[in-house]
């Protein structure tokens, strides 16, 4: 069965990702949706690094609730920035140490760092220790490091490392 459908969450979540997408409900559509939330954890599972394993599913739509409503405010936010003037941005780069050791942990943290707007994970380290974060603007780089740490590295840890 775990040939056959390699990553069963995925394939669910892919699912309904199509179906938001094409924003319509048909026998056609659910059934092109199963068939590439099947297909393509299938025709990608050598390219996973580690089994992907959610020990907290619950937290897990807590930590999708709360990057949802980051990227809202976070639009919010950077528009206000853009309209003011400019001279008030204060771009920085921050060093953020790692506590999670998972390859697919710390590639959820990148993305969600990059996927709010006014942040972006810029560079990796190569022994996974580090990842540097540019802020379009932020005055107090330690506050910006402890909410990451909070709203999205620690719940990520809970979700797919257990601890």
């Amino acid at each position: 069965m775990k040939r056959l459908l390699p990553h069963p969450l995925l394939s669910a979540i892919l699912l309904a990702i199509w179906l938001l997408l094409v924003n319509q409900l048909s026998v056609g559509h659910l059934l092109l949706g199963a068939l590439l939330g099947w297909a393509v954890p299938l025709y990608t599972a050598r390219f996973w690094p580690e089994q992907v394993r959610v020990r907290r599913p619950l937290l897990l739509l807590r930590f999708t609730a709360v990057v949802l409503y980051d990227i809202l405010v976070a639009n919010i936010t950077v528009a206000r920035l853009i309209l003011a003037r400019q001279e008030r941005l204060q771009p920085a780069f921050v060093v953020m140490p790692l506590t999670l050791r998972s390859e697919v942990a710390i590639s959820l943290l990148a993305n969600t760092v990059s996927l709010t707007p006014g942040t972006v994970s810029t560079f990796l380290s190569a022994d996974r220790r580090c990842l540097i974060i540019h802020s379009l603007h932020t005055t107090a780089p330690d506050e910006l490091l402890a909410t990451i740490r909070q709203r999205y590295e620690a719940p990520l840890r809970e979700i797919l490392e257990g601890c």
